[in-house]
Order: C-alpha cells, then sequence, then structure tokens
C-alpha cells in the first residue's frame, strides 16, 4: 500500500517560484498534485495548446494554459509577514495539526 506523499503547498497558497524561467513570480496555487509531486500556480509556466473547438472552449486554435511544477520549486509566501518562508508542522491544543510559517510563528492554516 503506498500512500500519498505530505506537501507543504495547498489549493489557494500564495507561492513563489524559485526557479526556472518564472523565478521570482508570485501566484496563487491553483491545484496540487501530491502523487506526482506537482502545483500549477496561476500564471506560472505557460505553454502553448493546440486545442480543437469543443464544448467548453468554443474557438480552437492556439490557448495559452498553466503547466505543472515540482513543488520543490515553489516556497509558501507568509499572510503576515508577507516573506516567502519555511513550512513547519505544529499540534495545536484542539488536536490539529497545521502548518506554521518558520519565519513568524503564525499559523498559516486557519
Amino acid at each position: 500500500m503506498m500512500t500519498t506523499p505530505k506537501t507543504h503547498v495547498k489549493k489557494g497558497d500564495t507561492v513563489l517560484v524559485l526557479t526556472g524561467k518564472d523565478r521570482g513570480k508570485r501566484g496563487k496555487v491553483v491545484s496540487v498534485f501530491p502523487k506526482e509531486e506537482r502545483v500549477i500556480v496561476e500564471g506560472v509556466n505557460m505553454v502553448k495548446r493546440h486545442t480543437k473547438p469543443n464544448q467548453r472552449v468554443m474557438q480552437g486554435g492556439i490557448i495559452d494554459k498553466e503547466a505543472p511544477i515540482h513543488v520543490s520549486n515553489v516556497k509558501v509566501v507568509c499572510a503576515r509577514c508577507g516573506e516567502p518562508t519555511r513550512i513547519g508542522r505544529v499540534w495545536l491544543d484542539d488536536g490539529r495539526l497545521v502548518r506554521k510559517c518558520k519565519e513568524c510563528g503564525e499559523v498559516i492554516d486557519k
């Protein structure tokens, strides 16, 4: 039995891209793929796809879309201090395991 690996990034987090052609860009995480250890970040790693018209996309042609990047190439940006930070996990008194900013100590998960 194989379990899915834990990632330090969740859907909706603001992240900073550390490497690649989009280094330095900040964006919101659109989706997370824990098994592949990849994330899709809004406006980052744009690729062109040749698409036929269908129900969703009435106009076919060349479409720009986000491609996944490896989870190790992004760093979560803390909402309180506004800095890219490492993530720690801590147990709260009510028994929840939450993510915590290593820079300022703020709990990221509410």
